[in-house]
């Protein structure tokens, strides 16, 4: 009897052992089988069903920044419960969204800007995507998007500026501007993380971003306003950052100005969309450029970034990432220290400033107008020359 007893004991102890190890392993791999497919999309197994049609680019003095949009897209839906889809290359269309989708109401959106460039061999580069696939993942997350694996943004990027090649001019300064971007598509209201995503490439073929072309701009410095703030989404690309912007953007054009000078609490941050550098002799008498510092108050710019590198090389002056304020900038203005000031970021590139106008006040800047005297043309002309293959770098990423 006590054997019966001990043997029936025994196999109810191996069956629940059993069965606890079997609900184990299965939980173990939906949730492997969750994290493989919500992480990231893969760009090997895109289907690519493009639209065939004949390319005709149009006089490329009539492109408009970001107006023509090419013939085929990059895209890729995600689900809370079923993850990334399989993503595709189809011909270029228009979004079908529900009108309660969460990114029309809270701005669950963000997105990327960079170019495909055109060598003198017929190949196709682009400039430093890792860069801005990383910040694409930091913007995703910061704001509850699904994220992806930044090589698998890369890929996308290689693979629709290969689709779209044929759209890439060949005259240098023209290039194919890509724009990837991710949005929540979750058709409910109500302020909570999303469960429908989509991410997907445009691409558009641009020339100069100012008709102007590489001609000094001016700037005007409106204290009412603030592009971001501390504890803020600044040092990120999410759609809510630019929006707020284009009305005190659009009352300094009407005035005659290019872009504004962002200030917060007296801090010079960026101008306009770019980045800000100044080149002066600060008041221990060393010729210093200066840009603000990295915070969440200043975007991550990839053009800063590798001016900043490309100064740092050469070695000829002190660069610092530092805080300095709108009171500074006008001593050095008052005292002569100002010796170049210009801004940075991937569709003007550089753009010199000739003067701000402060507190009704105009402050005129120094703006050389040779390669010898002016480092914004050198540092215009190198990333340049970088960009279309003319000088080899690591930067430049031949796609096809």
């Amino acid at each position: 009897y006590q054997r019966r007893v001990h043997g029936t004991l025994s196999e109810c102890l191996f069956f629940f052992r059993a069965l606890f190890a079997a609900a184990h392993l299965s939980f173990a791999m939906r949730s492997a089988g969750r994290l493989l497919c919500s992480t990231t999309f893969r760009t090997s197994t895109t289907l690519v069903t493009p639209s065939g049609k004949d390319v005709q680019l149009p006089p490329l003095d009539t492109l408009v920044f970001g107006k023509l949009m090419t013939d085929n897209m990059f895209e890729c839906t995600w689900d809370k419960s079923t993850g990334w889809a399989t993503p595709a290359v189809v011909p270029a269309h228009d979004l079908h969204l529900s009108p309660m989708a969460s990114s029309l109401h809270y701005a669950i959106q963000c997105f990327e800007g960079l170019k495909a460039y055109m060598d003198a061999e017929g190949r196709v580069r682009l400039f430093r995507p890792n860069m801005n696939a990383a910040r694409m993942r930091r913007s995703m997350e910061r704001i509850s998007l699904p994220t992806a694996d930044e090589n698998e943004i890369v890929e996308a990027m290689k693979l629709i500026a290969k689709t779209e090649k044929a759209w890439i001019p060949h005259e240098k300064g023209y290039s194919l501007y890509l724009r990837p971007t991710c949005i929540s598509t979750t058709h409910m209201l109500g302020i909570h993380a999303p469960t429908e995503a989509m991410f997907f490439i445009v691409c558009t073929p641009v020339g100069p971003y100012y008709a102007s072309g590489f001609k000094p701009i001016k700037l005007f410095v409106d204290e009412r306003y603030t592009r971001a703030t501390h504890g803020g989404t600044g040092g990120h690309k999410i759609g809510s950052n630019y929006g707020p912007t284009i009305f005190p953007q659009s009352s300094a054009e009407e005035q005659g100005f290019a872009q504004i000078l962002w200030l917060y609490d007296g801090m010079v941050t960026e101008v306009g969309s770019m980045n800000f550098m100044v080149l002066w002799k600060n008041k221990k008498g060393e010729t210093e450029l200066v840009t603000a510092a990295l915070s969440d108050l200043v975007l991550p710019g990839v053009t800063r970034d590798s001016a900043l590198t490309l100064f740092r090389q050469r070695g000829d002056f002190k660069v610092s990432e530092t805080r300095f304020t709108i009171s500074d900038l006008i001593e050095a203005q008052r005292e002569g220290r100002i010796l170049e000031a210009f801004g940075t970021g991937t569709a003007a590139i550089v753009s010199q400033v000739s003067s701000i106008r402060y507190k009704g006040e105009d402050y005129d800047f120094p703006t050389p107008s040779t390669e010898k005297d002016s480092v914004a043309i050198q540092v215009m002309n190198e990333l340049t020359a970088i960009q279309y293959g003319e000088k080899e770098h690591e930067w430049s990423v031949i796609v096809a």
